[in-house]
């Protein structure tokens, strides 16, 4: 475990550019990234994107090579073309969804970096996750109800973000989405007013609509017990012919209920752990916890076939000996450690 920021934050997430660099974001306390060249065995010094960088979400344009750090409530893009070294402001639009709304400069915050598409009639689209957070983009306990997790994507390259119809689950926000190889794209979001595990819905339609929610009988939202659920990450990793997906949270059943609906006990933050899914997110038979300590938000990176981050996993996440918000962390794995030395193929075999 290596601690990359002595402060709260990595809701920016982490990532790995088409050159094998992982970078990792600071967002939301400072827009700040940090690069590793080794696949993660050392890191450079602290960039600053810039002053204003802040609460943005990182995705990798998979057509062009670029990392953009993205805002589009705020109405900005930094791009960057050499893998987090350099960063260029950029002016963008972002249109509403069929109410309205758009996310606000605190929507694309606390969310698992975004993708391209890669799949089917909508491949080179650029998608990530966003939260919608009612009048006001208020977090007061009287608006989580009308909070609800939706996405924001762009058919040009970053200069013009669509927000997605609504999650159709009330309450939730700060979400993951991961697509699958047929096209799908599945959707994991995290629920901040009633107790019970992650929500989850898919679309078919390349991320405009999302159906089919329903809470997953496997994957925790924070610790189990409470109403008040965490932000986790989920990734696909890039295995040819499998939907293999791994999700983080933390693996405790701590968790305490509020006296007043919707209210926020946010105890028990602890234990990051990771799961592992072999069927597209029916089932997730693999888990294996990565830090038995106080431990909060996280996010999933993965590496790139031909580079020095080849096979690993990146997994950044809040936590220390001291409190699950002492500093940012990052961990790196592979699939092999995952399994505990359990052979894949016995679990490729019964993916559907």
């Amino acid at each position: 475990m290596q601690q990359l920021w002595e402060k709260r934050g990595g809701w920016g997430g982490v990532l790995t550019a088409k050159d094998g660099t992982v970078v990792a974001f600071q967002s939301p306390g400072g827009g700040n990234c940090r690069r590793s060249r080794d696949g993660g065995k050392t890191w450079d010094a602290d960039i600053e994107i810039a002053p204003d960088a802040k609460g943005g979400r990182a995705l990798v344009d998979e057509t062009k090579g670029d990392i953009l750090y993205v805002n589009p409530g705020a109405g900005w893009l930094y791009r960057s073309r050499d893998s987090g070294a350099s960063w260029t402001r950029e002016s963008v639009q972002v249109r509403p969804d069929g109410f309205g709304n758009i996310p606000k400069t605190e929507g694309v915050a606390a969310m698992q970096c975004g993708i391209t598409l890669a799949f089917g009639k909508h491949k080179g689209r650029l998608i990530m996750p966003a939260r919608v957070m009612g009048p006001r983009s208020s977090n007061a306990v009287e608006w989580r109800s009308y909070h609800y997790s939706t996405a924001l994507y762009s058919d040009d390259g970053g200069a013009i973000w669509q927000t997605s119809k609504p999650f159709p689950v009330l309450g939730t926000g700060e979400a993951a989405l991961a697509e699958l190889s047929d096209g799908r794209i599945l959707y994991n979001s995290r629920e901040h007013m009633s107790r019970g595990n992650r929500f989850m819905a898919h679309s078919d339609d390349g991320g405009d609509l999302w159906i089919g929610a329903y809470r997953s009988p496997d994957l925790p939202d924070g610790a189990r017990g409470t109403s008040y659920g965490l932000m986790g990450g989920m990734i696909r990793l890039p295995v040819p012919g499998h939907d293999i997906l791994l999700y983080s949270n933390v693996d405790t059943d701590g968790g305490v209920m509020p006296k007043q609906v919707g209210a926020s006990i946010a105890t028990a933050r602890e234990k990051v752990t990771v799961w592992a899914s072999f069927d597209g997110g029916h089932t997730w038979p693999v888990k294996r916890l990565v830090y038995d300590g106080p431990s909060a938000y996280s996010n999933l990176g993965v590496g790139r076939p031909g580079t020095p981050s080849q096979g690993r996993i990146y997994l950044l996440f809040e936590g220390g000996p001291k409190g699950c918000h002492e500093a940012v962390q990052v961990v790196s794995f592979n699939l092999s450690w995952l399994l505990n030395g359990r052979d894949v193929s016995k679990f490729l075999g019964k993916a559907r």
